[in-house]
């Protein structure tokens, strides 16, 4: 989890100017929402939905000049939480059994089952990375605004998004001061000081959060980030989502006729 908030500038593929970046911001959460549903409604073992689906993905990764060295991290911290329960869909009964042991079976059937949840699971988490590595985060929350998400649940991802941000400063200076007074000498005080520092962390940082957010009271927040000029809806917002919808339907229509 600590791997993941140490990159947790989530936009920072947003200043590129490309076909994507000059789409709204409310344009690219739909698109990347009907690509989503597209793939995660697909039933199991349509291998060649995924593989157009996977050929748009990567002809979006290549358009929108993504950094990839961060979107491959972010992926396999992503995968670790994810992992435990693809292995749970590899032992399902059902086809030609390959392989046993007591109570655990590998089939045919399992086997399709991992290989689909798999390959649902990296095409929407490739798309939604995209997504917030391309999008400033205040655009972001307005689009939602613009879309009719709950103004109350878009403050809530501000917070989230603004205090996450607080408790990886703190955590980084309760290292640093451990590094300078050596308490990371050997792995027995690294366990000792590490856990420490998770129980002292969220009480230093309650009294931070509230004086950060009194902090941007003062400066005029009213709910959501200032957010810079976002492009207004153009003919190329509803080339893409036609598009998006096209391809969502030929994934779809090329098992129809069975």
């Amino acid at each position: 989890m600590l791997l993941h908030v140490g990159a947790f500038h989530l936009d920072i593929d947003s200043k590129q100017t490309t076909p994507w970046h000059q789409l709204a911001p409310r344009t690219r959460i739909l698109c990347t929402v009907l690509f989503v549903f597209a793939i995660v409604l697909t039933p199991n073992g349509h291998w060649w939905t995924w593989a157009i689906y996977g050929l748009a993905t990567m002809s979006l990764l290549w358009l929108a000049q993504v950094t990839l060295s961060v979107l491959l991290k972010r992926l396999a911290v992503e995968f670790t939480f994810i992992g435990v329960v693809l292995l749970g869909t590899l032992f399902r009964g059902g086809g030609k059994l390959l392989w046993a042991w007591g109570p655990l079976q590998i089939t045919t059937v399992g086997l399709t089952i991992l290989g689909s949840v798999t390959l649902k699971a990296l095409l929407s988490l490739l798309v939604f990375n995209i997504l917030t590595l391309t999008t400033a985060v205040p655009a972001l929350l307005h689009a939602l605004i613009e879309l009719r998400v709950p103004p109350l649940l878009v403050a809530i991802l501000t917070s989230m998004y603004r205090y996450i941000g607080v408790l990886n400063a703190e955590f980084n200076a309760m290292r640093r001061a451990a590094v300078c007074r050596n308490l990371m000498s050997s792995k027995r005080w690294q366990r000792l000081v590490i856990g420490n520092m998770f129980g002292s962390l969220f009480i230093r940082t309650y009294g931070r959060g509230e004086r950060v957010y009194q902090a941007m009271l003062s400066r005029g927040y009213q709910g959501l980030p200032q957010v810079e000029k976002v492009s207004p809806g153009k003919r190329g917002d509803i080339v893409a989502l036609t598009l998006t919808v096209i391809l969502a339907l030929l994934g779809q229509l090329i098992y129809w006729p069975r």
